[in-house]
């Protein structure tokens, strides 16, 4: 079931340039984010990124033609600090039991090293969307710290929206305090009116592709009203 969604979503993206505009803007902003040394997509889907940053290693939790790592996020198949940047990209809030990853990313990471994070963020614009016209539930009151016990029943591509800003924003206290060593760099609110137009990977683009780079010039003088707009959560930490 989920290798048939991100082979649809690698044919949806190979077809819609507005897509891949408005996602050339997103990469442009995590590649000028990494840390020299080795880099490693968690949950690479469609492999869309590899286009724009050939060396890194992607890798998703079913076998792909496009990645190199077949891994579970929960338990990395890396040595104690071995890695300089760790990319997520639309993965935490597909993720069971959040907390598992981020102790599993302070293992594997260096003194230096970044985890990169662009995902949903639930500002009071997006809230309307996401919750009645997105296909993926979101549950503002989920504890993203609890540890469950892992379910056979649950789907790979079952998700809750609401993760990264319980995660980020709702809990930060509780995330700082627990994963002392990662310090936060960029928490960039984003996307107001392109991505939500452009229809993503799942409806018809709204947006002709020539108004793309106009519409985000706009966001970005917009900014100041990203806590109430914002569609998107990029966020960079490092570790000490």
């Amino acid at each position: 079931m989920s290798e048939a969604v991100l082979r649809r979503h690698r044919a949806v993206w190979e077809r819609k340039p507005v897509l891949r505009a408005i996602y050339a803007d997103w990469y442009k902003r995590i590649l000028e984010s990494l840390k020299p040394g080795k880099a490693i997509e968690i949950g690479g889907g469609s492999g869309n990124l590899k286009e724009y940053y050939p060396q890194i290693i992607t890798s998703d939790i079913v076998p792909l033609p496009w990645v190199n790592l077949v891994l579970d996020a929960h338990s990395l198949p890396c040595k104690n600090a071995s890695v300089e940047n760790v990319i997520l990209f639309d993965v935490l809030h597909h993720l069971e039991n959040p907390a598992l990853f981020f102790d599993e990313l302070v293992r594997v990471l260096r003194p230096g090293g970044r985890l990169i994070l662009m995902e949903p963020y639930v500002s009071l614009a997006s809230y309307l969307v996401y919750r009645f016209l997105h296909h993926e539930p979101l549950d503002t009151h989920q504890d993203p710290f609890e540890i469950k016990e892992r379910s056979s029943q649950r789907r790979l591509l079952d998700a809750n929206q609401a993760i990264p800003t319980l995660v980020f924003v709702r809990y930060k206290d509780r995330f700082r305090k627990r994963y002392s060593t990662l310090k936060t760099i960029r928490c960039d609110r984003l996307s107001f009116l392109a991505y939500p137009l452009s229809g993503g990977f799942e409806h018809p683009s709204l947006l002709p592709l020539w108004a793309v780079k106009p519409l985000l010039m706009i966001e970005r003088l917009l900014s100041f009203l990203s806590p109430i707009l914002a569609f998107r959560l990029l966020l960079i930490l490092e570790k000490a």
